[in-house]
């Protein structure tokens, strides 16, 4: 009795099937994330970078991250655990303004940097972008000599991807185009046995213990030979962090992030070419140049030739970009052109797609701006649909806007925040009691929310009233509102607006002002 070959079912007759005409060809053969990530960010970050310089589109999508997400900046707004400390409201509220302008005199300073060119806002919008660009940032926490107008040790300086990297000794490292960066530190050395996966070492568990610094990027010309410091994640005796890492994770076991244009990468380049070429084939019908054949000799007819020319009988340079040689011909503005005999002049007819480039380029944006996550309308600044189709795209946008802040105040705003605040404790100018005995005590007092730029409105007025409807039925508090509109602090504003009503009804009481 013969056997009956098993059918195939579910998957295997449709995305898993290996028969199907369609899929044939198609499979692809995953690795780990050492291999199918970190060996392969070398190319993916120049790429990235040099789209950035040459692609209005890409230019485009990461500065709108970046402004979105930053903008002027991301502000402290201390938010302690009142009732975990036992404070009144009174209390809590004097910490937190005193707590606030302690930080504002470190972070409004550029000594906050190490390398002494930013203040704290503009190393987070440089942090961000470098984190777009590459795919992962870090910023190293070093300490300086405190002085009188610095009363703070506590100095930030960022690393840019290419320098967190296996050393050579641990392993090959990656070149431009292609890399083994995973490692083993050796014998003797610490964290002996430890893997390397692109300059962050962990333990056996898989925990990040330290990061390879090397003093060069990859590719810089110096006579010196390139040297790697590690640095250890934690400070031992401390647990406060040395390293802040900023990155978003694709898969789990994956230690470097990806640059925010990966996956857009080849669609965009030919996005720029096909925008360079329409570009072109434009400028080149701008141009007539007419053709003259003759039997007579050219220099007797010099009418506005191209080439070299004399001037009273001294010769002179042909204008920059114009051809030197007999055999060589320029297209030009009303240009006339002799041939020689025997020669002749056959015209291209170099068509320009008007009509369907913007189309084209529409649906391109589109699909890309799809991928990143950011609606044509906000990718193109483009604003000329109707009004609940631009307000849904900017409502689309800013839920990744707020992802991504979200994601970059964890990973470097508040932990930031958190060793320079173990910094002003330690040091006396901010006191908070059991600070440094207990866990949950110190993270009641650094409790904080970190405001930055607003959603845009396209009609205040209505999204003003809808707020205030939301207030009333308790959905959000006047505090949410005020910081999600305007961006400010409630209390602070009504404060200001009682000052302000005080101060007009004296000048209406002395008759300076009738308003």
């Amino acid at each position: 009795m013969s056997k009956v070959a098993p059918r195939a079912s579910g998957y295997s007759e449709t995305g898993a099937s290996l028969n199907r005409r369609a899929l044939r060809g198609f499979r692809p053969d995953s690795g780990a994330p050492s291999q199918d990530i970190g060996s392969n960010l070398s190319i993916l970050r120049q790429r990235s970078r040099m789209l950035f310089m040459s692609s209005p589109m890409a230019t485009s999508a990461i500065n709108t991250q970046r402004t979105k997400i930053i903008g002027t900046g991301l502000t402290l707004k201390s938010a302690v655990d009142r009732e975990m400390l036992g404070l009144t409201p009174d209390e809590a509220k004097r910490w937190q303004k005193k707590t606030e302008a302690e930080f504002k005199l470190w972070a409004g300073s550029k000594n906050c940097d190490a390398l002494g060119l930013n203040d704290f806002v503009g190393l987070q919008q440089l942090a961000v972008k470098s984190w777009l660009l590459s795919g992962d940032v870090i910023a190293l926490a070093k300490r300086a000599d405190v002085t009188p107008f610095s009363p703070y040790s506590l100095r930030l300086h960022l690393i840019e991807a290419d320098r967190v990297s296996t050393p050579d000794e641990y392993g090959v490292n990656a070149s431009l185009y292609a890399g083994n960066t995973e490692g083993v530190v050796s014998e003797g050395k610490p964290g002996a046995g430890r893997h390397i996966y692109d300059g962050v070492e962990v333990d056996k568990d898989g925990r990040i213990t330290a990061y390879y610094i090397r003093d060069s990027y990859p590719g810089q010309i110096r006579l010196e030979e390139t040297k790697w410091i590690r640095v250890e994640a934690e400070g031992e005796k401390t647990g406060l962090a040395n390293v802040f890492h900023v990155m978003d994770s694709e898969r789990p076991d994956q230690y470097r992030g990806v640059p925010y244009l990966a996956q857009i990468i080849e669609p965009m380049l030919q996005l720029r070419r096909y925008t360079d070429a329409t570009l072109m084939a434009a400028n080149i019908q701008t141009m007539f140049t007419a053709f003259i054949t003759t039997d007579t000799d050219q220099s007797e007819i010099p009418i506005n030739e191209v080439g070299e020319s004399d001037y009273d009988g001294i010769p002179t340079e042909p204008p920059e970009g114009i051809s030197r040689g007999e055999n060589e011909y320029e297209l030009g503005q009303g240009t006339v052109v002799h041939l020689a005999p025997g020669e002749n002049a056959v015209f291209a007819n170099p068509s320009i797609p008007t009509p369907s480039f913007e189309n084209f380029t529409k649906v391109f944006a589109k699909l890309m701006g799809a991928a990143l996550e950011i609606p044509y309308d906000v990718l193109v600044k483009e604003f000329d649909s109707s009004y609940s189709a631009s307000r849904g795209a900017l409502l689309e946008a800013w839920e990744t806007i707020k992802m991504r802040r979200a994601w970059f105040v964890s990973d470097f705003c508040q932990p930031i925040y958190e060793t320079w605040l173990a910094e002003a404790v330690a040091r006396g100018r901010i006191l908070a009691p059991g600070f440094f005995d207990d866990a949950a005590v110190r993270a009641a007092w650094s409790g904080a929310h970190w405001i930055g730029p607003v959603q845009g409105q396209l009609d205040p007025r209505k999204e003003v009233e809808a707020a205030i409807a939301m207030a009333k039925a308790s959905i959000k508090t006047y505090e949410q509102i005020t910081r999600e509109l305007g961006g400010g602090n409630w209390e602070e504003n009504i404060n200001e607006t009682d000052y302000e009503v005080m101060r007009m009804a004296q000048q209406i009481l002395k008759g300076e002002n009738t308003v």
